[in-house]
This record gives structure tokens, sequence and C-alpha cells, in this order.
């Protein structure tokens, strides 16, 4: 687990309150970067993209969550609707994520977030015994086992990318 010293971000203090073991991983944000900003941090993390994972808020029956899929893929919205047992699942406006979350995009966390929205993480994220996920700001990712981020978010799990 990292010190305390490095609660930058309400990501990385959620962690140390939950005495989740994680490495925080700093690197410079581009912003003219043409990159998006998963990809972006799979370059300089020199990281695979199915390990690093963009966390992305969605609108399913007027009730916001969070889906974290590998930046290797996409999102597949219809399998997040079946996931949750609804008709249909659409992007949530980029103003209201960043409200509810507390977080900019490009920084949103699955962790730490202003409200704790349900969240769901793609399968594939248990093929890797470590995962990336942003630490609360654009250049800053935290690695931790894929176990312990639905521990500390009570996130459920299933199929929810596709190939990008």
């Amino acid at each position: 687990m990292a010190s305390q010293d490095s609660a930058s971000t309400p990501a990385v203090a959620a962690l140390i309150a939950a005495d989740v073991t994680y490495t925080l991983h700093p690197y410079e944000h581009d912003p003219s970067s043409e990159l998006s900003y998963g990809d972006e941090a799979a370059h300089a993390l020199r990281a695979a993209p199915e390990r690093v994972f963009k966390t992305l808020c969605v609108k399913a029956d007027d009730a916001l969550h969070l889906a974290i899929v590998p930046v290797a893929g996409s999102l597949d919205l219809k399998a997040v609707a079946r996931a949750l047992g609804v008709k249909k699942a659409i992007m949530a406006d980029p103003d209201d994520a960043e409200r509810v979350t507390g977080y900019v995009l490009g920084g949103i966390s699955p962790v730490g977030g202003r409200k704790k929205l349900p969240a769901i993480i793609d399968s594939s994220a248990f093929d890797h015994d470590q995962i990336y996920v942003s630490g609360g700001r654009r250049g800053l990712d935290i690695e931790l086992a894929p176990a312990d981020l639905v521990a500390v978010t009570d996130a459920a799990s299933a199929p929810i990318a596709k190939d990008a």
C-alpha cells in the first residue's frame, strides 16, 4: 500500500481507508495529445491496453452507473443494459458524470467519487493479476488487483466490452 502522504485524490484516500493494496502511477498528461485519455495512459505507462481500464458513466432507467472497460475495446451499451436488467443504457451527459462523480472527464475513477454509483466491470479484468484505473485526475493511474477493485466498489462483473 502507498503511504498516506499520497492521498492526493479522493480515489487514493478511499483505497487507503479500505486498506487496499495499490500502486500509484503518475504520468505527464499531455492536453494536446490526439490519443484518448485511456490510450494516453496506456502509452505513458507502457502498459498493455487490455490492462488499462477506463471508467465511463452510463444512464439506465434514469439512474447513473459506472461501466469499467479496457481501453483496448469499447463499451457495449446493449451488454450493459442486459447486465443491469434494463431495456436500454446510454452514455451519461458528460456534465452529469462530472457533477455526480466529482471528477473531470479523463480522470473519472471508479473509486472515491462524490456519490457512490453502482458499478459494473468487464469480466476481462479477471484475466489479469493487476489492472490500471484512473486515480481521480488526468495523469494518475492506480494499479490494483481486480478483486480489490470489486471489493471497494461493490461492482458486478459481466462481459460489457467489445473490440474497438
